[in-house]
């Protein structure tokens, strides 16, 4: 993508020294995220999920009390990156990453077109939250927190839960509970949407790293390596300036929207990230990221022939900001170097509930089906490489753009 320039340098280092006297006055502390919200009263924040999913997410994420919009939200994008292609190296299947077998039993017909298809997004929706619900009943007597035992019970089965009387000891299930629900405040909308989105204590030091390399050149695919001569592309520079106060943010632009709750723009502050994407309805399309130091400037890395600078961030394709937390970075699930797709959770256990399978809700809207149906192929894969800050294009994946 290409960026204005930011105004002059000296302007930019006002606006910077003044970002920073925001923040001091704010104050900082350790941000957790936006708190979750009990229950399935939760909804989405704007931005989150393709706007094809939007609204089955938002209905189906209410099929029981254990369940929400946002946990359901999470949950698929551990386990897909809302992919509905995505096939495991086990043979696990769609955006829900349903194993034949489990389908077999479980799989919904979440669009009512009398199929049910674990690769149909609708059905992949219908169907992870009637298994939800399903293994939250089975677990429904087993002490602790509900919405942990479901999650628990979906990774490694309910007889796991049930024989440890909660979570059970193993590190792949209390790592995809912890993941889930530590996402799940990325994708809530707040309670009070008014209301001050916490500030992160790392945000200053984020900053001042970015700030010194000002100046150096663009490079595609730049970490920062001395083989790369110090380059970096947009979000290798994030990636390192979050790293240089502790936390780890995945390699592209489009995972590191889900590293924090999302302020709106009149809530930013020095250190969120700042996204611009093709499509303003979907996530997947982000290709541009930049750390807001105030006054409605960025440092950023924008283009291959441009340099490490300072740009304006109300410009065309703006679609949101995040406010990293620890929390939210290190829940963020892996891809796979070869070929860009998230990596789905490994499971201890056969996760097969013994209570009935429930009736489905009432058939998504039509709106909702046909905005489906309508999603375009490239889009409806999503997946993108390690290799760039913006994503390298494969088949069925999005084109790079910056």
């Amino acid at each position: 993508m290409v960026l204005r320039k930011g105004g002059t340098a000296a302007a930019a280092a006002g606006v910077v020294l003044a970002g920073f006297v925001g923040l001091v006055t704010l104050g900082t502390y350790a941000a957790s995220g936006t708190p979750q919200q009990q229950g399935n009263a939760a909804g989405l924040s704007p931005g989150t999920v393709p706007a094809a999913y939007q609204g089955p997410i938002e209905q189906w994420g209410r099929l029981c009390p254990d369940l929400s919009p946002p946990l359901l939200a999470a949950q698929l994008y551990q386990e897909s990156g809302f992919n509905p292609r995505a096939r495991s190296g086990v043979g696990a299947e769609g955006l829900a990453q349903f194993m034949p077998g489990t389908w077999a039993s479980y799989g919904t017909d979440g669009n009512n077109d009398g199929r049910r298809d674990p690769w149909d997004p609708l059905d992949a929706i219908a169907s992870a939250a009637t298994f939800d619900c399903a293994l939250a009943r089975d677990v429904a007597k087993i002490p602790g927190d509900r919405q942990s035992n479901m999650l628990a019970a979906y990774n490694a089965g309910p007889g796991a839960v049930t024989k440890y009387r909660g979570v059970p000891p193993y590190r792949e299930t209390q790592g995809y509970v912890r993941n889930i629900l530590a996402t799940a405040r990325s994708f809530a909308a707040p309670a009070d949407p008014a209301a001050p989105v916490e500030v992160s204590a790392q945000s200053a030091g984020a900053i001042y790293f970015a700030q010194t390399k000002l100046g150096t050149p663009y490079l595609w695919g730049g970490d920062g390596k001395p083989w790369q001569q110090g380059r970096f592309d947009c979000s290798g520079l994030t990636r390192a300036a979050f790293e240089s106060v502790g936390i780890i943010l995945p390699r592209v632009a489009n995972d590191q929207w889900y590293a924090g709750p999302h302020p709106s723009r009149d809530q930013l502050r020095p250190g969120d990230l700042v996204f611009w994407a093709t499509d303003l309805t979907d996530p997947r399309s982000i290709h541009h990221v930049g750390i807001y130091v105030g006054g409605g400037y960025m440092i950023d890395a924008p283009h291959t022939g441009a340099v490490i600078r300072y740009d304006k961030i109300d410009t065309r394709e703006y679609i949101g900001a995040t406010r990293v937390t620890s929390d939210g970075a290190q829940a963020l699930p892996n891809r796979n170097d070869d070929d860009g797709q998230v990596i789905a959770p490994s499971r201890p256990g056969d996760p097969a509930p013994t209570t009935p399978t429930p009736a489905p809700a009432a058939p998504t809207t039509p709106a909702a089906q046909a905005a489906v149906q309508a999603a375009p192929p490239g889009r409806a894969a999503g997946a993108v490489a390690t290799g760039s800050g913006s994503g390298t294009a494969g088949p069925g994946q999005l084109p790079a753009k910056n």
